[in-house]
């Protein structure tokens, strides 16, 4: 980011405050900061506290004399190297993609021709919005990168997905946007994939899980951002650091893996590496279950989980290639081609797990495509991901996807 220039929008959103650490972020990594602070975001940092860290001066009032004596609103909209708007609020992506220009913030917009990236804020109800989705999906359609957003605790003691991507995460998405010569093959793409195990409560203490340590999704994701890809990683408890440049959200049960997998759409692809469990408790226990001396142990009633891999593939926006894997103790590839059938997805990855395949090093794996199957040697788990991944950007080609900034098929 050095020598780079930024022109930072704040809007209106309880987590503006997040602006302000990446602005200092922004600087540390020697870029420049231009503010714009909408009237709504400057309810929530003020003018000078913006100021005081960016080292500019804030711009907010489209009418000002001064400020517009050399048709400033066109001047701020073409000087930098990249627009962020951090936070994104529902309202600002509406105005965006209705061509509003009732503020300096949303001229600039209207007016810009640089790169753009957008990272939203706002409740759960509101971002899954069929208005919001389509707002996002047309600002998208016409080039703007998106990061975020995360899923978790909200202002309003509610959780779902909503929550503005954190600095850094913005930070090195900013990076990527600036650039797209040096990322590689996927350059432009947005793969999604999902990591380690799930963990569903039974109560407060207990839980139904696997053996999964998430090394094959975490190598994955890592493949795919060194290949240039703008990656999301949503993973479950893992002991894993997320690969460097990948843009990672951490959940605990399966519903909350599906709910970030959707909030992370659209993607050009999406890998879901995952080991979710099948299962979960169908009610779980406020408090801890007791053992009662001489008493049986209290039933466990079962409920089917989401099947992630299958909403994905039948999703209204499905991505472009879905790659799904298969953990199997017998019948591995036949198991596979049955499992890729019936999920509706592009591609299974079906590998053997009754030795030491899970938190192991190596894998032995079958790539079922509709071509037929390919059996793969026994490798290390890198090696697995970089080969996939090679996989991922020969089907995908080219450097702008649906993702990336452009509708239509993704050629084959």
């Amino acid at each position: 980011m050095a020598g780079r220039h930024v022109l930072l929008v704040v809007s209106g959103s309880v987590s503006a405050y997040k602006a302000l650490e990446l602005t200092r972020l922004l600087r540390k990594a020697g870029a420049r900061v231009t503010p714009v602070l909408t009237a709504g975001g400057a309810r929530f940092v003020t003018p000078h506290a913006l100021q005081a860290i960016a080292g500019e001066a804030v711009h907010q009032d489209l009418w000002s004399l001064a400020g517009e004596a050399e048709i400033g609103h066109i001047r701020l909209a073409r000087m930098p190297d990249a627009v962020a708007v951090v936070p994104a609020s529902a309202s600002f992506l509406a105005r965006m993609a209705h061509g509003l220009a009732d503020d300096l913030a949303a001229t600039v917009m209207l007016a810009t021709d640089r790169p753009v990236l957008l990272a939203p804020a706002m409740n759960w109800a509101m971002w899954g919005h069929p208005a919001t989705q389509a707002n996002m999906d047309l600002l998208i359609a016409r080039g703007a990168r998106v990061v975020g957003p995360g899923v978790g605790a909200m202002a309003e003691a509610e959780s779902g997905p909503g929550r503005l991507a954190e600095p850094a995460e913005i930070l090195a998405a900013l990076a990527a946007l600036l650039a797209p010569e040096a990322a590689g093959p996927l350059a432009g793409r947005h793969v999604l994939v999902t990591s380690g195990p799930t963990h569903e409560p039974i109560d407060p203490v207990r839980y139904i899980a696997n053996r999964s340590s998430g090394r094959q999704g975490h190598a994955i994701a890592g493949a795919l951002a060194a290949l240039g890809a703008r990656v999301t990683l949503v993973h479950g408890p893992v002991a894993l650091p997320p690969p460097p440049g990948v843009r990672a959200v951490g959940v605990e049960s399966a519903r909350e893996m599906l709910a970030a997998c959707e909030a992370a759409l659209p993607a050009d692809a999406a890998i879901c590496a995952a080991a979710v469990a099948d299962w979960r408790a169908a009610g779980e226990a406020a408090q801890k279950l007791k053992k009662v001396p001489g008493q049986p142990p209290p039933p466990l009633a079962l409920a089917l989980n989401p099947d992630i891999l299958a909403t994905l593939s039948g999703h209204a926006r499905r991505p472009a290639l879905v790659v799904g894997f298969a953990a199997e103790t017998e019948k591995v590839v036949a198991n596979a081609v049955a499992k890729r059938q019936r999920k509706g997805c592009d591609w299974i990855v079906a590998n053997d797990v009754s030795g030491d395949v899970m938190g192991g090093a190596e894998n032995a794996v079958h790539l079922v495509t509709e071509a037929g199957v390919e059996d793969w040697p026994r490798l290390p788990k890198q090696e697995v991901a970089a080969r996939l991944a090679a996989r991922v950007a020969a089907r995908l080609g080219g450097a702008e996807g649906i993702a990336g900034g452009m509708a239509g098929e993704v050629p084959a």
